[in-house]
């Protein structure tokens, strides 16, 4: 073996084991490398790197190898002697996760360590051995809070029919299956068809919006929970996005189309990639939807899946969660699988915006710089061809109304900003506290908080006498 003092000099490391005999820790270290990326384990060597020698007669190889068979599933190593040394050849195992009778172990860095429970779900949702999705909980019985409103409305959206039995449909698209003589939902079930509101079954599974003011996570101004099924909270983030970024308004031929400072599409894309791509195991997170200044940021628990390079990031598609997946294909939410990134993309390029920024590690998080875009800005409007023969010399209408007043007339009636929304309530409600201004503008208490101290700063509105008992007064600017 030419390069024997190379590997000695070097020690052990991630594919290295030395060991001075074959002990009873041989069959945890072989398991290990089997169920990592495989390895070599050299018999007779101290862990200083220097060879100690071993008996490498036929008896004892014939020992080692009665060892290693008893790893479950079998494994084929190769048992080489390089004078007086055991050198064992363990390939990447193609049948993991592989075990002992110790338990399961897995290789990480120079160390074999024993798997826990937690270890061994991350290590079968990694090797895309077991799905989250596709588990299946007895105690999470279809008659029990079963949500027809949005079973219904999936059906319809997928155009699938509504006189088959309920059951036979969940159990056909992998949301439900039978335990003894009682149907449960799948988790992907649960999450689609479950009513999760007041619900902690799921409680991790929401999704939570914050609309920042500035560009830190310091001054909060509006935040959401989201706990529906998976498609209403995807339509719901839509929502926030359009109650908090800025638009943009396209009027041809009298037919006015409201433009998102970042293109809907890519944003849509980008929250269903969030859902559906998420690590549901990941219990302590959930995705998060964060608004800033500058930029806005979807996160959600787990990075890329095994398999997915930065060569092929974008083409390639692995989900974590191919039930979810199929559901989301079925009502068309999803094209086709491994497009997503390449389409979001696509639609800012289309629109001349910056393209994303994509973080991969950990956690998978997708970065939308937002343009300098102001609210109300009118673009590329355009008369009929009946209101354009009207128009005299001076681009007048008959009515004596101008084009521009007629647009802007247009926007006055159908935009209402925040603010003038708190002037308006308190203009009709001047004792009104700030907890009913919370319910009535959706704002958080914070929110509320720093409007009101907005407006008192630029003059327009005043609060007479104390907290309680006094009242606000809007003043005309």
């Amino acid at each position: 073996m030419k390069n024997i003092d190379v590997i000695l000099s070097n020690g052990e490391n991630y594919k290295v084991e030395f060991k001075e005999n074959a002990d009873k820790s041989l069959a945890p270290e072989v398991c290990a490398f089997a169920n990592a990326f495989g390895g070599r384990v050299f018999i007779g060597v101290n862990d200083k790197g220097e060879i100690v020698g071993t008996d490498a007669g036929n008896a004892a190889r014939s020992r080692i190898q009665d060892t290693i068979n008893q790893i479950q599933p079998k494994i084929n190593v190769t048992i080489s002697v390089y004078k007086n040394i055991i050198i064992i050849t363990v390939p990447e195992g193609h049948k993991k996760p592989y075990y002992c009778s110790k338990g399961f172990y897995l290789r990480s860095g120079p160390n074999s360590q024993k798997m826990e429970r937690d270890n061994i779900i991350e290590f079968l949702q990694a090797e895309g051995k077991t799905y989250y999705d596709s588990i299946v909980n007895e105690k999470n019985l279809i008659n029990k809070n079963f949500n027809m409103i949005a079973y219904k409305d999936f059906l319809q959206k997928a155009n699938i029919s509504n006189v088959l039995p309920t059951e036979d449909v969940l159990i056909n698209l992998g949301c439900a299956e039978y335990i003894g003589k009682k149907i449960c939902f799948s988790n992907a079930g649960a999450l689609f068809f479950r009513d999760n509101s007041n619900d902690i079954f799921f409680e991790y599974a929401n999704i939570t919006c914050v609309l920042y003011k500035g560009i830190n996570k310091v001054h909060i101004i509006d935040a959401k929970e989201l706990n529906g099924g998976i498609v209403e909270n995807i339509e719901n983030v839509i929502l926030f996005f359009k109650k908090h970024l800025n638009i943009s308004y396209e009027i041809k031929t009298l037919e006015r189309k409201n433009i998102l400072e970042i293109p809907e599409t890519a944003l849509r894309e980008a929250i269903i990639n969030a859902v559906c791509h998420r690590d549901y195991f990941e219990y302590g997170a959930r995705v998060m939807v964060e608004i800033y200044d500058d930029r806005v940021e979807i996160t959600n628990p787990g990075g890329v899946p095994k398999g997915i390079t930065d060569e092929n990031f974008g083409t390639l598609s692995i989900t974590r969660n191919p039930v979810i997946a199929n559901l989301l294909l079925r009502i068309n939410y999803i094209e086709k699988m491994g497009t997503g990134i390449e389409r979001i993309r696509r639609d800012l390029k289309n629109v001349k915006q910056q393209m994303p920024q994509f973080n991969t590690s950990g956690f998978f998080k997708v970065i939308f710089y937002r343009s300098k875009f102001h609210n109300n800005n009118i673009q590329d409007f355009e008369l009929p061809e009946k209101k354009k023969r009207a128009v005299g010399e001076k681009g007048t209408e008959k009515t004596g109304l101008t084009v521009e007043k007629t647009v802007e007339k247009t926007v006055e009636k159908t935009v209402e900003k925040t603010v003038e929304k708190i002037l308006d309530i308190i203009s009709n409600n001047p004792q009104i506290t700030q907890a009913e201004l919370i319910k009535m503008t959706g704002l958080t208490r914070r929110g509320v908080e720093w409007n009101l101290s907005k407006l008192k700063a630029n003059g327009l509105l005043e609060r007479i006498g104390p907290n309680k008992g006094g009242h606000w007064k809007v003043n005309e600017k």
